[in-house]
């Protein structure tokens, strides 16, 4: 597997840029177009590398100063049919499905802390949702809840903060998470309110057992245990690019489930589920960023060697 860079640079870096590209054993397809680059003025550079390295060609590349100076765009081919790509995987340590570009996940972090409509509507609807899941005792709609709850890439980004030490990304994620949830169950419970006082719902609704959906707002031992699980497993997903696995960790914690039920008790004042409920988004939340942080942390420090050492763990050749 490949990554395509395309790098605006400088005219005083392009020497430089190209010699670190043609003398790095691990790229191919090195183009140069001289005076192609308007803003900032420069050449054009373009090259394929092997996705195992590419974090370290990008970090060689903005030693150089081309991350202040000039552009970098990195892009993942759908295909590359030619014998140099394969002479790359092979000479590259690992495999390419263990990759992480640390900068594409730091990027996805800031991109998932900013404020947005669609994810305070997302929110919004995931909560409701969960709302009528509880209204109806419906498991069905509590995993439809989990799915649709756009909240776990800014969980994420709270984890990227603390682990590469990027405070302000940390604190801007934290804001977003509160204040999101905040405006989801405030629309929520006055939605509530207003079924309450028109007799579609009554408190007895909320209050009565539920076999099906009692468990969201009783967070114990086994509530944090999954958050911790469905955390490590969502970083890995996020770093790897393993979009398949994020849907099991969607369903896996009652966050957005939990939001749902507390603004229901809100709106129609059923005082007995209000603290289970605020108490299970916040083991849910707790327990997802302690765990991203964790294993955060164990794939910068280890991952690479790893990643290198699983050519003889797996006997590949």
């Amino acid at each position: 597997m490949l990554a395509h860079l395309r790098l605006n640079v400088p005219t005083e870096l392009s020497e430089a840029v190209v010699e670190l590209l043609r003398e790095h054993d691990r790229a191919t397809n090195v183009t140069l177009v001289k005076g192609a680059s308007l803003v900032p003025e420069g050449d054009l550079v373009e090259c394929d590398v092997a996705k195992e390295l590419t974090g370290e060609v990008l970090r060689h590349l903005k030693d150089l100063g081309l991350g202040e100076t000039g552009g970098i765009l990195v892009s993942t081919p759908s295909a590359w049919p030619f014998a140099a790509a394969r002479r790359l995987e092979e000479q590259a340590p690992g495999d390419p499905e263990d990759a992480v570009i640390w900068d594409s996940v730091i990027d996805k972090g800031y991109a998932a802390s900013r404020p947005t409509v669609t994810f305070h509507v997302f929110l919004v609807l995931a909560t409701l949702l969960a709302a009528i899941a509880v209204i109806t005792d419906s498991a069905v709609l509590v995993i439809g809840a989990m799915v649709v709850g756009p909240e776990f890439g800014t969980v994420a980004a709270v984890a990227l903060g603390v682990v590469f030490g990027r405070w302000g990304l940390c604190v801007r994620a934290l804001r977003l998470l509160v204040l999101g949830f905040a405006v989801a169950v405030v629309v929520v419970a006055v939605l509530a309110l207003v079924a309450d006082l028109t007799g579609l719902v009554t408190s007895g609704m909320v209050s009565r057992p539920r076999p099906q959906t009692g468990f969201i707002w009783h967070p114990d031992r086994w509530s944090f245990i999954v958050a911790l699980i469905a955390g490590a497993a969502g970083v890995l997903a996020l770093s790897t690019e393993k979009a398949n696995a994020m849907v099991g960790v969607f369903i896996s914690v009652t966050t957005v489930p939990a939001a749902g039920n507390l603004a229901l008790a809100l709106g129609t004042w059923t005082v007995s589920e209000i603290t289970g409920s605020l108490a299970q988004l916040a083991v849910n939340i707790a327990g997802m960023v302690v765990a991203g942080v964790v294993v955060l942390g164990l794939q910068r420090l280890l991952w690479q060697r790893v990643t290198a050492a699983s050519e003889k763990l797996f006997f590949r050749t």
